[in-house]
């Protein structure tokens, strides 16, 4: 039995008759990945028509922020790359904690396979890079096929409906999870250069200084912004990438909700009593337990929920569709598809990846460690495999700190093709693996 959303019992609105159809596409978990794919799409037209020279020449106009005598100056991409998509890590580093503390990852045992196939699927990617350029020009973008786009695998899986068993998208999705570790790890160890100590112990201890708010109470969010730039100008100073400030302040946000439901729930009945009559006479006490209700309901949902909720429709359907636009036009028809980088990426992700992912699994679940979730055979792991191939937004701007130029140009043409592969194959798979017919709520599923 399928469960209904329970009815809002708030008063209808004239704009809830537009907003509502919007936020209705927001929840559906193939949404994120039809507008990424959209911008993807745009983006590949745009640059190879005749607004190619203004398209891509869009992307470079500078702009200047400055506040007194500090001032920076870059190209919009420069802004999307490191500016926008901080928030895109602050809230995969709220993610990476949520998994950590309350998701699938908490278990040490239930962590193991989503974890070590990772990890097979970082290695074997990169290596298989390497060895295909063997020192050649571009060798630095190992990193490009090493990581996995959640937003193209969730919906992918979405498509395949509800034949998906619940054990494969809770390893796919805790595998992109981790995935994302490793990612944020190659960019902040891989990819930094000229490291400047002072500026980022002056970045790590703002982000301080913001925790230290947060556990005291202080819930100013014209405080926290207002630091958290600041910690993001200092690490963008000290050499780190300066996205890595997003992951950080997402890993130190808090995960638990400073109400409980129980106390939630006294204050609730207690507010009940008072409104039927049983308790006060002047507005000024009505007014006083009001605003306890309030403060108490805000207060029963975590930092780490409420910015996660509140940030994943901004990041999902604004900041990672306007990246794709920045960074995935490109010139197919003066791109070399048989460049070495190009083949390297697409060997890293189309063979590499699913490798990686089935072969560490193997080992893993050969050794003891682990077992296969319920539902999933090795057939339906390798087409899961398939799907983690799909590496686009990580990839490419992984591919944009590691080179430039026309190495930057065929690796993204690597990274466009190589995903489209792993997805096609990955779908082909999981619809020849996967049982034709699921029960759903006494339904069959096709």
């Amino acid at each position: 039995m399928v469960k209904k959303k329970p009815t809002s019992l708030l008063p209808k609105r004239p704009i809830d008759l537009i907003t509502e159809p919007f936020a209705r596409f927001l929840r559906i978990s193939a949404a994120s990945g039809i507008v990424l794919l959209l911008a993807t799409v745009a983006a590949l037209g745009l640059a190879n028509s005749p607004l190619s020279a203004w398209f891509l020449g869009l992307w470079n106009t500078t702009f200047k922020v400055a506040l007194g005598p500090i001032a920076a100056q870059y190209s919009l991409q420069y802004w999307i790359n490191d500016g926008l998509m901080a928030v895109f890590f602050f809230v995969v580093g709220l993610e990476v904690k949520r998994e950590l503390l309350l998701g699938e990852l908490r278990d040490l045992r239930a962590a193991v396979l989503p974890v070590v196939a990772a990890l097979g699927g970082m290695i074997v990617p990169a290596l298989l890079y390497l060895a295909v350029l063997r020192g050649a020009p571009g060798s630095v973008g190992w990193g490009i096929p090493m990581a996995t786009d959640i937003a193209f695998v969730v919906g992918c899986l979405a498509l395949l409906g509800p034949r998906v068993p619940h054990g494969l998208r809770v390893m796919l999705l805790s595998l992109a999870i981790a995935d994302d570790l490793g990612a944020i790890l190659i960019i902040a160890f891989g990819y930094s250069t000229n490291l400047h100590l002072a500026a980022l112990w002056l970045g790590l201890a703002t982000i301080l200084a913001i925790w230290t708010l947060v556990g005291l109470g202080v819930s100013n969010r014209g405080i926290h912004l207002a630091l958290a730039v600041f910690s993001w100008a200092c690490i963008h100073e000290s050499g780190i990438h300066a996205t890595i400030t997003g992951v950080i302040l997402g890993l130190v946000i808090p995960a638990h909700p400073k109400v409980s439901d129980t106390r939630l729930g006294e204050i609730i009945t207690r507010t009940a009593r008072f409104m039927q009559g049983e308790g006060w006479q002047r507005a000024p006490e009505r007014y006083d337990l009001m605003r306890e209700l309030e403060t108490a309901s805000r207060k029963s949902i975590s930092p780490l929920e409420r910015f996660e909720h509140e940030l994943h429709p901004w990041v999902a359907f604004g900041i990672m569709p306007l990246f794709a636009l920045a960074n995935a036009g490109v010139l197919v028809q003066g791109s070399p598809f048989g460049s070495p980088v190009a083949l390297a990426t697409m060997a890293g992700l189309v063979l590499g990846k699913p490798l990686g992912v089935v072969f560490f699994s193997w080992l893993a679940v050969r050794t003891g460690l682990t077992r296969l979730p319920e539902g999933v055979s090795w057939g339906v792991l390798a087409g899961g495999g398939f799907l983690c191939g799909i590496g686009f937004t990580m990839a490419l701007f992984i591919a944009a700190l590691a080179l430039e130029g026309g190495l930057l140009d065929v690796a993204k043409v690597g990274v466009l093709i190589g995903s489209a592969i792993c997805a096609l194959l990955g779908m082909v798979i999981l619809h020849l693996t996967l049982p034709r017919h699921i029960s759903a709520g006494g339904r069959e599923g096709v």
